[in-house]
Formats: structure tokens, C-alpha cells, sequence
């Protein structure tokens, strides 16, 4: 039986780098971001330059709260009835914007900075996240027919975002996570049907391992390439 659970150490090593490298976070300018030219005249900035803003940012936080929201609803899939289990599901996968805030204190990302300077793609990574919750409906019919179809319905359609977010970073990271929980998610529920609420969370989990360390992996190349290109009107406290 696949070691749902076993995320949680990839969790808890993200998070104690993310608190002991501080050297690192100064340097990348991801924390203490202030605005220093409210001249509204400087404030205007090209698609390019805020694609390129928001493609310098670490990326963990929505990650990290993906890991953790599949990993309950894979130890719920292991201990609960039919019942509850598909309630743990809706209730953790609804959670994961929510966990995605709250991480990204911890990331320094701070996502509800409102000190920071607006950017068009957050709006659009936000309208990429909505569509994979309104597409959620069509999950609901098939739901009521089968309900070992949750696992599969939603662990993809809620994976469809992270081609949004490649297209955006430039990166190809988003592409491969979206592709592979796809057709790994479909392997899965097809080949365990007797255990489609522990292997499918379990899938979902790994190949959220596997984004983090790319993204964290790029973050840093990025690091060491030097401080993010910035426009004078942004500064790291």
C-alpha cells in the first residue's frame, strides 16, 4: 500500500530550509518587499516585465498546500468508510488555495502582501485556479453514479492550472506535473480499483514532490545567477 504520509518529509524539509536560509530569501528579494514610487506614472509596467516579476518568485506555496491537502485525503482513503472519505476530499482539495496563503508566509511569497506591486498574471494564475474549481461540476454527475470516480475527476481537472502557471514561469515544470498526474492518475484508477482513494492521493502526492524540488532547484539556480532583475521603484528591505 503506497505511504501517503510519506510527503509530509518533503514538507517538513522545505519548510526548516525555508526558515534557516534566510541568506538566501535576502538575496532572492523575496522577502520585505515594500513600495518605495507610488508615481503613478512609474507604477506602469510592460506584460513582459510582469511576467518576468512573478516568473522570479519561488512557487512553493500552492505546491506544498496540494502535498499536504492529497496526503489527508489519502490517509482518510486508508482508515475511513465510503462516506467520509469522499467528504475529507472535497473538504481538503477545497482547502488548497486557502493552505496556499497561509504557506506562503512561511515561503516568502506572502501572498497577501498588499504592499506589493499589482501584477496581470497573478489575475491570471487566479482565473486558471477558479476555472479547475468550476470544472469541478463536472465531476458532481459521475460522482453520483460511481463514487470511486472522485479520485479520478478531480485529481486531474484540479491539476489543470499548472499549465497556466508553466506558460507563465517559462518553465516546463508546470507542463510535466499537469501531464503526468494525468495519465498517472488514469493508470492508477484503472489498475487498483479496490484502492482508487489511497492510490490516486498517493500519485497526486509524489508528483507534487517531485514540482517542488524542480521549482526549488530553479529558484536557487536563479539565486545564484544573482539578485532578480527589479524595477527602482522595488525593493527588498
Amino acid at each position: 500500500m503506497p505511504n501517503v504520509a510519506g510527503g509530509g518529509k518533503i514538507l517538513t524539509k522545505i519548510l526548516r530550509a525555508t526558515t534557516n536560509d534566510t541568506q538566501v530569501l535576502n538575496r532572492c528579494g523575496t522577502t520585505g518587499i515594500s513600495v518605495t514610487d507610488l508615481d503613478p506614472a512609474h507604477a506602469l509596467r510592460t506584460l513582459e516585465e510582469q511576467r518576468r516579476e512573478f516568473a522570479q518568485r519561488r512557487g512553493l506555496a500552492m505546491p506544498l498546500a496540494g502535498m499536504v491537502a492529497w496526503s489527508i485525503v489519502g490517509v482518510a482513503g486508508i482508515f475511513l468508510p465510503p462516506g467520509p472519505e469522499v467528504w475529507v476530499l472535497f473538504g481538503a482539495t477545497g482547502s488548497i488555495l486557502y493552505l496556499g496563503l497561509l504557506f506562503s508566509r512561511f515561503t516568502g511569497e506572502n501572498l497577501m502582501d498588499k504592499q506589493r506591486p499589482k501584477n496581470v498574471f497573478d489575475g491570471l494564475f487566479l482565473s486558471a485556479v477558479a476555472m479547475s474549481v468550476l470544472v469541478f461540476a463536472i465531476a458532481i454527475p459521475f460522482f453520483q453514479a460511481d463514487y470511486t470516480s472522485l479520485p479520478l475527476s478531480v485529481g486531474i481537472l484540479s491539476g489543470l492550472m499548472w499549465l497556466t502557471f508553466s506558460w507563465i514561469i517559462g518553465h516546463w515544470v508546470g507542463t510535466f506535473h499537469a501531464l503526468a498526474r494525468t495519465v498517472l492518475v488514469t493508470a492508477g484508477w484503472y489498475l487498483f480499483p479496490t484502492l482508487r482513494f489511497v492510490v490516486v492521493p498517493a500519485v497526486i502526492v509524489v508528483i507534487y514532490g517531485v514540482t517542488i524540488i524542480v521549482l526549488e532547484a530553479r529558484w536557487r539556480r536563479m539565486c545564484q545567477a544573482g539578485p532578480p532583475v527589479s524595477n527602482d521603484r522595488v525593493i527588498a528591505a
